[in-house]
């Protein structure tokens, strides 16, 4: 692997007001690559004017800045965090028909915020999928154990690359915004959970903590690397990830990471600043790594394997 590139020059991607034109972080790859995108896209909240942030903060404002961006990055795989139903069928209407989405709301009613996997089909298939609750019952849903005052999930979702053959795992999460203790336990969880999986592995999301918290030593003590250290290309020269409607800042804290198991090689990583027409679409930035492994066919399965494997899988509507 070579030496991680600085891009110390690295300016965000923007637009002026109208403008239609997205340079995207990454966009679209082809096989044997795989584009892997977490997005906390924040949850629609009430109006109230006199607060900062108010206008930026509109939905109304945010979602076709956000339709501009997904149009442009075309990730293969993309984890969301904090939508509501309404922002979720929005999301999925933005990413079009050749995608298909597995995730579930955060209450015991499977309501709320939701933990989400879109998939891009022309490229992965879903073979299953399942919600985690971070909890000591984890298939209890809405549970909580560790001393978060709200429920918090994780999806993961089994995926056959149709192009190389390989099957891959993916986890993306939502950790509890309060309580570190909580952040730690949930890490635990979902390490010893991944460490179970057969093949590769990554696990994306919003963990509400730095970079060297320990949330994040508990993750990456195993099986788990974070891509952007291991990256032959940041994308970033180091923002962080929660810009709050602002610019990306060097120096902020990551809280959204994008781990892949040692096995993979990172070709670039790092936080996407993109400013569609000058507007953030979230107060968190994008997180991505162009990631491969090297497993699996070698060539692309002959046209009748591929047209087999792209039948639907089973559907499991309590967790959609």
């Amino acid at each position: 692997m070579t030496p991680p590139t600085d891009t110390s020059a690295a300016t965000p991607a923007t637009t002026g007001p109208g403008d239609h034109r997205v340079v995207p972080t990454v966009g679209p790859v082809v096989a044997p690559d795989l584009h892997l995108m977490t997005y906390n896209v924040r949850r629609r909240m009430p109006q109230v004017l006199g607060t900062r942030h108010a206008l930026a903060d509109r939905w109304s404002t945010r979602l076709p800045a956000l339709r501009l961006l997904l149009e442009a990055e075309r990730p293969s795989v993309l984890g969301t965090q904090e939508a509501l139903p309404d922002q979720s069928a929005q999301l999925t209407d933005a990413l079009g028909s050749d995608y298909a989405s597995v995730g579930t709301g955060r209450d015991r009613d499977r309501g709320g915020e939701r933990v989400e996997l879109h998939v891009d089909t022309t490229r992965l298939r879903i073979v299953r999928h399942e919600a985690l609750w971070l909890s000591a019952t984890p298939t209890v849903p809405g549970s909580r154990s560790y001393g978060n005052m709200i429920p918090r999930t994780a999806v993961h979702a089994e995926l056959d690359d149709l192009a190389t053959g390989a099957r891959l795992h993916v986890v993306v999460t939502h950790f509890d915004h309060l309580s570190a203790r909580s952040r730690r336990h949930s890490a635990v969880q979902l390490r010893t959970f991944t460490d179970a999986l057969d093949g590769p592995v990554v696990v994306m999301g919003d963990f509400n903590a730095g970079v060297g918290s320990p949330a994040h030593r508990e993750l990456t003590r195993g099986r788990l690397v974070d891509s952007r250290e291991v990256a032959d290309e940041r994308l970033d020269p180091g923002w962080g990830s929660y810009s709050n409607y602002g610019p990306p800042r060097t120096g902020g804290r990551r809280l959204d990471w994008l781990l892949v198991d040692a096995g993979a090689h990172v070709d670039r990583a790092g936080v996407g600043g993109v400013r569609p027409g000058g507007v953030a679409p979230s107060d968190h930035d994008p997180v991505h790594a162009v990631v491969r492994w090297s497993i699996g066919r070698a060539e692309p399965r002959p046209a009748e394997q591929r047209a087999a494997a792209q039948r639907p899988a089973e559907h499991r509507p309590e967790e959609s």
